[in-house]
């Protein structure tokens, strides 16, 4: 990556030229001054006995400075800088040409021409190429998926119950806010236990490159940012306008990069998980349990608050911060699929479904389950029947 340059930044390698100076009145007092032209095919890697004075002359330019030879930092040559004896460094025009002032009481020495400074530019470890396939299942209780294989990578998330994840010889039990990746062509079947039922996001995928053994097979834990980026992933599913496929890649991408995080650097998660965000996070956790097991219930953002031990107002910038929604709506969104299992189950009317969920009226029931799902109670029922 290109870095800002600065007398920080820079410091291991020189000093930055005070704005205030001429750069025109320092370089004409040097014993030696000349203009090196830069271009992709003609790259410059030097190292100075003295002090030398580098300035952009033409075009934009990227200087790349090490102690070693073999490590480099870049930087944006936009100032005056000093080098200091004994240090290497590089220039290369930031597109196809440029070139720079070299002054000092004598010239650097060119040590190599070699591609020893190409990669400063920031590049994707891993890269969603394509979603194929993005469902939610609501399954019954006691469901077999009997299995299969395919080359695209496939993810599951338990949003609701759990169910068994079984590849490779391996049965996984998934439960609520668990997460299992597959790898392309491995065969998985899925199934609930007997008085279990679920619901869960199947999500079916390419890599660009390759693909890291890190994420295949394993359950996930997912930490809130994760799950923050299921969050978005429904909600751009739902709204489905000209942006929201490539919102999906982007969010799908982000979320496999936070579980490789989780995974590969451990000194990372321990930053992240203070004392502060594990209280977040279980505030949170606790908060959807209950909502979970308390779904037939009247339930409203103090009553929740409450069980959890804090303000209505803290809960809700905890849901909107780390799932970008507020507890209300996650609320009604939970009542919602909790009304279609109880449709399918088909042992109540409209009428008793909507008293026992808590809702003012039928009519009221009718018009949320339209909203959220574009179907009316009546049509889903005559859907899964």
């Amino acid at each position: 990556m290109i870095c800002n340059l600065n007398q920080l930044s820079f410091q291991n390698y020189g000093t930055i030229e005070s704005e205030r100076v001429l750069a025109k009145d320092l370089l004409d007092k040097a014993a030696e001054c000349r203009v090196v032209s830069l271009s992709k095919e003609n790259r410059r890697v030097y190292c100075c006995s003295q002090e030398v004075w580098v300035r952009n002359h033409e075009n934009m330019t990227v200087l790349s400075a090490s102690v070693d030879g073999e490590s480099f930092q870049h930087f944006y040559l936009d100032k005056v800088v000093c080098i200091k004896p004994g240090i290497y460094f590089a220039l290369n025009p930031y597109q196809d040409r440029s070139s720079v002032e070299l002054a000092g009481e004598r010239m650097p020495e060119e040590v190599t021409k070699k591609d020893a400074v190409e990669n400063y530019r920031m590049r994707r470890h891993i890269a969603v190429d394509s979603i194929y396939t993005f469902f939610y299942h609501e399954k019954e209780k006691g469901f077999i998926f009997p299995g299969e294989a395919h080359r695209p990578l496939e993810l599951t998330y338990v949003d609701k119950g759990s169910i068994h994840s079984v590849a490779d010889g391996v049965d996984l039990q998934l439960n609520q806010g668990d997460l299992v990746i597959y790898a392309p062509n491995q065969w998985h079947m899925q199934y609930a236990e007997d008085d279990i039922s679920a619901s869960y996001i199947t999500v079916s995928f390419d890599l660009d490159g390759d693909c890291p053994e890190a994420l295949f097979n394993r359950k996930f834990s997912i930490p809130q940012s994760a799950a923050a980026m299921l969050q978005r992933l429904l909600r751009e599913n739902d709204l489905m306008d000209d942006f929201s496929e490539d919102m999906m890649i982007c969010y799908l991408q982000i979320l496999l990069l936070t579980l490789l995080r989780e995974q590969t650097s451990p000194s990372l998660g321990k930053l992240r998980t203070t004392n502060a965000v594990n209280s977040e996070n279980e505030i949170i956790r606790r908060a959807q349990q209950f909502i979970s097991t308390h779904v037939r219930e009247k339930l409203t953002v103090p009553v929740v608050a409450r069980h959890v031990d804090v303000s209505p107002s803290y809960l809700t910038a905890l849901f909107r911060k780390n799932l970008q929604i507020s507890p209300g709506e996650y609320i009604r969104r939970v009542k919602l699929q909790e009304s279609k299992q109880m449709i399918r189950e088909d042992n109540m009317n409209f009428t008793e479904i909507a008293a026992v969920l808590q809702y003012s009226t039928v009519h009221h029931f009718s018009r949320q389950f339209k909203d959220k799902f574009g179907i009316t109670p009546t049509e889903y029922a005559k859907s899964v029947r």
